[in-house]
């Protein structure tokens, strides 16, 4: 495995939207919308069984075998989109005699190219209750997904959970702090984690703000020029001109949302910690992860950049090391 971290430097940041910093805008927004909107519940059944590592070969979060005494609140709703799609988490929290205090929370982020996937699949559900063996209060989070909805839907939702935490309501329910919440994601869902870390600037406790990122195969630099720097796939072109709404190929000129979807883009000297961890020969161009954390550093964030060897994507490279490597970083920033 291959460590680097980002250096230190100036950089002047580029120019930066606040967004879904103030939840109460999101909860009047939601509650306003279901007026108008005929609810309608995000459809797990037929994609529940997706997940981004293919096969059954026993790899990576599928090493993990969590213990019995950990539990589970499912399908809380956090809250209701504008186009009226109830949104809804899991919760894994630490054993019951673990309680005292107030603790971490970090949330979860599930992949699927932003077209599939789902919060409880097995592999998701092994993630969200291995971070809360590491005694976090886990977050595991549904969003809308392609091609029912498209860039801007996927990182609004995943705000409003964050912000749905840090409601008076969940904090005491939950035993949350507030200004101790992370993220966690993989391919699409470490894209998502990305731009959320990035997104907005100032203090990391309010909104939807996080203290920490940990990322893993996120495809992060979606503009043109990136994915042709990176001689990107069809497929991962096909994916994201899919997420964007635009033909791929499209020029950024016409296509504004490459750039306004692109953590890269976003970055600032007052943004949270990140690890970014990545496979040396996966479908996401190891660029990608570089990129990231080269920007980053540039504006004095710290950033981990653990490259393992192979062709395993996503959480299918979340092995027994790479898991203690990353709750070691969690842990650093959010206790």
């Amino acid at each position: 495995m291959t460590r680097l971290s980002g250096d230190r430097g100036g950089r002047r940041r580029r120019s930066v939207r606040i967004a879904l910093a103030v939840s109460a805008a999101i909860a009047v927004a939601a509650v306003a919308s279901a007026f108008h909107q005929p609810l309608r519940e995000l459809d797990p059944a037929a994609r529940q069984a997706s997940s981004e590592v293919a096969g059954n070969e026993v790899i990576g979060i599928r090493t993990f075998e969590p213990p019995n005494d950990l539990r589970v609140d499912p399908d809380l709703e956090y809250g209701v989109a504008d186009d009226g799609t109830v949104l809804t988490l899991d919760v894994c929290r630490p054993p019951a005699s673990a309680i005292g205090g107030t603790h971490a929370a970090v949330v979860s982020i599930h992949g699927g190219s932003w077209a599939r996937g789902d919060k409880a699949n097995a592999d998701w559900r092994n993630v969200c209750l291995w971070l809360a063996s590491e005694g976090f209060v886990a977050a595991s989070v549904n969003y809308r997904l392609v091609p029912d909805a498209v860039y801007p839907a996927q990182i609004d939702d995943v705000a409003a959970a964050v912000a749905w935490l840090r409601e008076p309501a969940q904090l005491d329910r939950f035993g949350l702090d507030p200004a101790r919440i992370g993220v966690f994601g993989g391919s699409a869902g470490g894209h998502l984690a990305a731009l959320l870390g990035t997104l907005g600037e100032g203090p990391l406790d309010v909104g939807s703000r996080v203290a920490a990122v940990a990322e893993l195969s996120g495809p992060v630099g979606l503009g043109l020029p990136e994915l042709d720097a990176d001689a990107a796939s069809d497929w991962l072109r096909g994916i994201v001109g899919d997420f964007l709404d635009c033909e791929p190929g499209t020029p950024d000129e016409s296509c504004p949302q490459a750039i306004d979807a692109s953590p890269t883009a976003w970055v600032d000297p007052t943004d949270p910690p990140f690890f970014i961890g990545h496979a040396d020969s996966e479908i996401i161009p190891l660029s990608q992860a570089e990129r990231l954390a080269a920007t980053l550093g540039a504006s004095a964030v710290e950033a981990d950049l653990a490259i393992v060897p192979g062709e395993a994507h996503s959480i299918g490279i979340l092995d027994e090391g790479l898991r203690a490597e990353v709750a070691a970083f969690l842990h650093a920033h959010l206790d």
